[in-house]
């Protein structure tokens, strides 16, 4: 079994674990939160194989027809792909530009590294004969970054900026904004978590988009590895599909806790679980809700952001190869 099949299937575990009969939400809500947010945090990893329909139904307990509408949904969103014969796998992030050709382009550096090596260039002087093979500069890149709430959406910004050139501009936008083309007129690339890349090739037709992979930041993580364990954990989220996701994410950093509730925006119940709390957990864009509690009452946010290995791999290659294209060339759209 390799290292990413077993990653997805601990992450399975975990939302086998999570999925709550007794909430609000709806369990195929409920489920499809928690694959598409496993996705979009790197827990269900790009090219893993996914539980058959059977499969996944058998361990949640679910009906096969309730399995098979998410695993539809998904695929519809491009979040999984389903490939004859051989099951259903977790689709690459990007968008646009398939990572199989950024794979390609590496075989073939590799392949002019060798000749270069027969022709006793080193990797050096390879390199600058590349950079020196065109009569232009590389090309300042506007970016965009969309996301749900505005501070996190700059915080998202922010965390990319180390791994961009100085003169690339990147700009922000969310969906609440609605401001689409118009927040940036003909980005070179459009930035997204995965869960929003579907509304991301929707405003920006002809843009290329990538999906950004999040994890829990370190201060969330350390905030969770400390809660007491005889503390009653509340976790809130504005969004039904994200419940699941988020509790398995605070099963994984703070197992210890075994009085956990969640609450959804809009739950008739809110109000009174919140009220009997020791620490509350929401998520982002709900800090306004706990900025005054009472005493003995604490809260933190559970923040994500940018995976910088994932940004590393996958984020930086494309960008590199924007920064090269000639000036005015856009990839057609998919």
């Amino acid at each position: 079994m390799t290292d990413r099949q077993a990653q997805l299937d601990q992450s399975i575990q975990r939302i086998v674990e999570a999925i709550d009969r007794d909430s609000s939400v709806s369990l195929s809500v409920q489920l499809k939160g928690a694959i598409e947010f496993g996705i979009a945090l790197g827990d269900l990893p790009a090219g893993a194989r996914m539980p058959s329909v059977r499969q996944m139904a058998g361990m949640l307990g679910m009906s096969p027809v309730t399995v098979s509408g998410v695993y539809s949904t998904l695929q519809g969103a491009g979040h999984i792909e389903a490939r004859v014969g051989s099951g259903t796998f977790v689709r690459e992030a990007v968008a646009g530009r398939p990572v199989a050709d950024l794979r390609d382009l590496d075989r073939r550096i590799a392949e002019l590294v060798d000749l270069g090596r027969k022709l006793g260039i080193g990797p050096a002087e390879l390199a600058t004969r590349i950079s020196h093979s065109g009569n232009r500069p590389p090309q300042a890149l506007r970016l965009l970054m969309l996301g749900n709430f505005h501070a996190t959406t700059a915080s998202y910004a922010d965390a990319l900026q180390p791994f961009l050139a100085p003169q690339d501009q990147i700009f922000i936008t969310t969906l609440q904004d609605g401001h689409g083309p118009d927040a940036c007129p003909d980005p070179d690339l459009v930035i997204a978590p995965r869960t929003l890349l579907p509304q991301a090739a929707g405003m920006f037709p002809r843009a290329e988009c990538f999906g950004l992979t999040l994890i829990p930041d370190q201060a969330t993580r350390v905030s969770l590895a400390t809660v007491s364990p005889d503390a009653r954990v509340v976790a809130y989220s504005y969004f039904p599909g994200f419940v699941t996701s988020m509790k398995a994410g605070v099963i994984r950093f703070a197992p210890h806790v075994t009085r956990l509730t969640m609450v959804v925006h809009g739950d008739p119940e809110a109000e009174a679980q919140l009220a009997a709390a020791d620490v509350i957990v929401y998520a982002s864009g709900t800090e306004r809700l706990f900025t005054d509690l009472p005493p003995g009452q604490s809260s933190f946010e559970y923040h994500h952001t940018p995976d910088s290995n994932a940004v590393r791999s996958e984020l930086v290659p494309m960008l590199e190869a924007l920064r090269i294209r000639p000036p005015g060339r856009k990839e057609p759209a998919p």
